[in-house]
C-alpha cells in the first residue's frame, strides 16, 4: 500500500478544498454530493448526531444560514492506496476565535470520492490558547 500517492493526495486535497468551498457558501447540493448517499455514513456535529446520509441532508437543509465562518489553521490530509483517505483540520472560528477541528474519512465509490465519516467539535476555551497556529500547514 502506498501512503500519500501524489495524484491520489492531489484528488483528494483537491476535494477537502471545495468541500470547504461549499461550507463558507452554504452550498447544500454541492455539501451532500460530497457525502457517501448511504444509511452507514455518520456526521457527529458541535450539537447533532446524525447516523446516515438522510439524515445528513435534513440536518443540512434546515440549517438557517449554514456553518458559521471559519478560518482554516492546519490541514492534513493522508491518503492509503488509492481508495482511502483521511482529512483532519484545525480551524477558529471568526466570530468567536474558538479553536474547532474537523475530521473526514473518504472513500472511492462508483460515484467518485465521498465522505464516509466525518466529526466537527469546538476545543475547550482554555485549551484554544494551546493548539492556536498563525498559519496553515498543508
Amino acid at each position: 500500500m502506498i501512503v500519500n500517492d501524489p495524484a491520489v493526495l492531489a484528488e483528494v486535497t483537491a476535494l477537502v478544498d471545495a468541500y470547504e468551498t461549499a461550507l463558507m457558501t452554504n452550498d447544500v447540493a454541492a455539501l451532500d454530493g460530497a457525502f457517501w448517499n448511504s444509511a452507514h455514513t455518520v456526521r457527529l456535529g458541535v450539537a447533532e448526531n446524525l447516523w446516515s446520509f438522510d439524515e445528513i441532508a435534513a440536518f443540512r437543509v434546515g440549517r438557517a444560514g449554514g456553518s458559521p465562518p471559519r478560518t482554516r489553521l492546519r490541514t492534513e490530509i493522508t491518503t492509503f492506496g488509492s481508495d482511502f483517505a483521511t482529512a483532519n483540520v484545525l480551524f477558529q472560528r471568526d466570530d468567536t476565535g474558538r479553536l474547532g477541528r474537523q475530521s473526514q474519512t473518504w472513500i472511492r465509490t462508483e460515484d467518485g470520492w465521498k465522505v464516509a465519516s466525518a466529526h466537527v467539535s469546538l476545543m475547550q476555551e482554555s485549551a484554544d490558547q494551546r493548539l492556536a497556529s498563525p498559519t496553515e500547514k498543508r
